[in-house]
């Protein structure tokens, strides 16, 4: 980074679990710019999106009154690169989601390992490509690393139901289910507007979430369903998944809850696994660089008008008043797409 860049940043940060109508929930901060470690970019960020990750870790992780930057979801510039980088220089734009146990995005510059990060899609711009990362890599790694679904074998049938498809994940898996498999989609929806947005994500049927899971599904997939990606509800919904799933159907969850009947799709010899897309920043699993590699395909899918990002609205500036209304809308359940911020 030059040296005429400060040697302090603007930033947004906590220091106490309160509700996001509090003030204080979210603090307009000054911090030191931070330097990069030695497989660490140093980029200046130039627009961040909101996910549920944001808001939870704000109500639940304490930070001790220390102050702690949110923000998993960023693209910018790559301004400064640690001695071992060997995937990008000075210059190059990027987009990422990052490590959950790292200092996140909101701010003006940020390190993450290169290993996380891919080349910014051309044709997006930064508000539009900060609105994938997240999402894009656990929609991928949920169903080519832990469904086993293969990229590209279009002629592998079956159904695929798709909860919350108009959010920020189920948007992407609906995307990019339609695009490299030959599944029927069927996604779920609530609302007139939730139920357009899942069909411009491509989504071939739409049931609805807020009633009885299987008698739908039997009428839009009389076959049985072959692949659940659940978003939502995994705990309420799990006995109607179990009617619903063929033979050796698999299961893929991201959502938070304390305990779940699994014992219900023993019968039909089901699988059930979790994504969690941190997991191989957390553990530093040595295969950290297929992240890398995923965005970079994402990237080039974005290129060819394969996928579209899910950016549906932009609140402006990074700062604690436009975040802790991101924070709101991700609070309220009725979020569609993606929800961004831009610049500093």
């Amino acid at each position: 980074m030059s040296e005429n860049h400060s040697t302090t940043m603007h930033a947004v940060a906590y220091r106490k679990n309160l509700p996001i109508d509090d003030p204080q929930s979210l603090l307009d901060v000054e911090l030191p710019v931070p330097s990069p470690g030695p497989r660490d970019l140093l980029v200046q960020v130039e627009a961040v999106a909101v996910n549920p990750v944001d808001y939870k870790v704000r109500q639940n992780a304490d930070p001790g009154e220390k102050l702690r930057v949110l923000g998993w979801d960023a693209a910018g510039t790559v301004v400064a690169v640690g001695e071992q980088v060997e995937l990008f220089k000075v210059g190059d734009e990027v987009y990422y989601a990052g490590a959950l146990d790292r200092p996140g995005a909101n701010s003006q510059f940020h390190t993450v390992d290169e290993r996380l990060v891919g080349r910014k899609p051309t044709t997006l711009s930064f508000a539009e490509a900060a609105a994938l990362p997240l999402t894009s890599l656990t929609a991928w790694e949920g169903l080519f690393d832990r469904m086993g679904l293969r990229n590209g074998a279009l002629e592998r049938t079956g159904a695929l139901l798709v909860t919350a498809a108009a959010g920020g994940v189920g948007s992407i898996v609906t995307q990019l289910a339609r695009a490299l498999t030959g599944l029927t989609v069927i996604g779920t929806a609530s609302r007139p507007e939730t139920a357009a947005f899942a069909r411009r994500m491509g989504a071939q049927h739409i049931i609805d979430h807020r009633k009885p899971l299987a008698a739908q599904l039997a009428e839009v997939a009389p076959g049985g369903a072959d692949y659940i990606f659940s978003t939502a509800g995994t705990d309420r919904n799990i006995a109607a998944y179990a009617e619903a799933l063929n033979p050796f159907s698999q299961i893929v969850a991201i959502d938070d809850f304390d305990t779940l009947d699994i014992g219900a799709l023993k019968p039909k010899s089901a699988s059930f696994h979790w994504e969690f897309m941190y997991t191989r920043s957390m553990f530093q699993t040595p295969d950290q660089a297929m992240q890398h590699h995923i965005l970079t395909q994402v990237a080039h899918l974005v290129g060819i008008g394969v996928l579209t990002t899910t950016a549906t609205q932009d609140l402006g500036p990074v700062n604690a008043d436009n975040l802790r209304e991101a924070h709101r809308i991700q609070e309220s359940g009725t979020a569609i797409g993606k929800t961004t911020l831009t610049g500093l």
